[in-house]
């Protein structure tokens, strides 16, 4: 490894000179810099980041813990959401420190990370209605922006969907195919999207004169599997849906395998949307109606939010409510 040092010998400068003329000092004259850039370059000189970060005491790293209840890398969303946020801090020279958390041990990482100073700032999504994250990083006045909202602040940064106007279009596009007996599949509705998106459904639900059925609920599933398994049992039920709205992709995915499985003709008999508009919808048996949300635009977005609330914190956050579109296909 190339040290100043050793350029300096080689130069015969001092360290402080070659150091100065490889930070674009301008009290080392333009020849003495040519000539220290040139060395440096042949010799294959490669600054100490590590060293730049202790001198001017930041990480130049953003933390990202994945939620317990995510897949990581596997599901679509978040994948999606990385690389939107990891683009974005490979083009402003920042890097990612991804922890994963178990149930038990989500807040220690949280600690653990702040309190030995390993990142700047953290990037949060699934946000509860009442998050401890939140909670604790605003304790602490720790920057933080976030893929959703909470409850109980109102002066932090965040980008989210806006979730009853999408259910808005939702209800209205089976309302207007015939559908009446509508069953739902939804993540925990202590997460806030899901909270959100329920009290949306059963809102527009009512400007038809309809009910949500609460046995047409089935709470507490994120994935492919919960998706099938709860679409089974809505489909055995006595008085079963013709239409189910899945409050992610991956669930609507499941019910329709599920409806399948069960005889029935997706999107003739019977229809299944989703929320996400991932990668997989288009391509799916058949095609997903979906709500479309710009996830790799948001996560590069959040970044840049980030980024101008570690730099200034006297800044005001950065609010934004996004409204989302409704893409119709074959699933509907």
């Amino acid at each position: 490894m190339v040290t100043l040092k050793d350029i300096s010998d080689r130069v015969n400068r001092s360290v402080t000179t070659v150091s100065r003329a490889l930070s674009g000092c301008s009290d080392v004259s333009k020849t003495t810099a040519e000539l220290i850039k040139s060395v440096a370059d042949q010799m294959g000189y490669v600054p100490n980041t590590y060293a730049k970060r202790l001198q001017k005491q930041t990480t130049d790293t953003i933390g990202i813990v994945v939620h317990p209840a995510s897949r990581g890398y596997a599901e679509p969303f978040f994948s999606e959401f990385l690389a939107g946020i990891g683009d974005k801090a490979t083009e402003y020279g920042y890097d990612l420190l991804v922890s994963y958390a178990q149930e038990h041990n989500q807040m220690d990482i949280y600690h653990q990370l702040v309190e030995g100073r390993r990142v700047d700032g953290f990037i949060l999504y699934r946000t509860l209605r009442n998050d401890p994250r939140v909670n604790y990083l605003q304790s602490v006045n720790f920057p933080f922006a976030l893929f959703g909202q909470v409850e109980n602040f109102e002066d932090y940064s965040y980008i989210d969907e806006d979730g009853e106007y999408a259910m808005q279009l939702i209800v209205k596009h089976l309302i207007e195919r015939g559908h009446k007996r509508i069953g739902c599949i939804c993540p925990s509705l202590s997460l806030m999207h899901a909270h959100t998106r329920y009290n949306g459904l059963v809102k527009n639900l009512l400007e038809f004169g309809l009910d949500l059925d609460p046995e047409m609920v089935r709470e507490g599933y994120f994935d492919q599997g919960g998706g099938y398994e709860q679409a089974m049992v809505l489909l055995d039920h006595p008085n079963p849906p013709t239409a189910i709205v899945g409050f992610n992709d991956m669930i609507a995915f499941g019910a329709i395998n599920a409806a399948k499985t069960r005889g029935l003709r997706v999107g003739k008999n019977f229809a299944v949307t989703g929320f996400d508009n991932s990668m997989m919808a288009p391509y799916y048996r058949p095609p997903l109606t979906t709500i479309s949300q710009p996830i790799y635009n948001i996560g590069g977005q959040l970044f840049q939010i980030l980024i101008k609330n570690i730099k200034d914190k006297t800044i005001s956050r950065t609010q934004l409510l996004l409204r989302p579109e409704l893409i119709v296909r074959d699933s509907s």
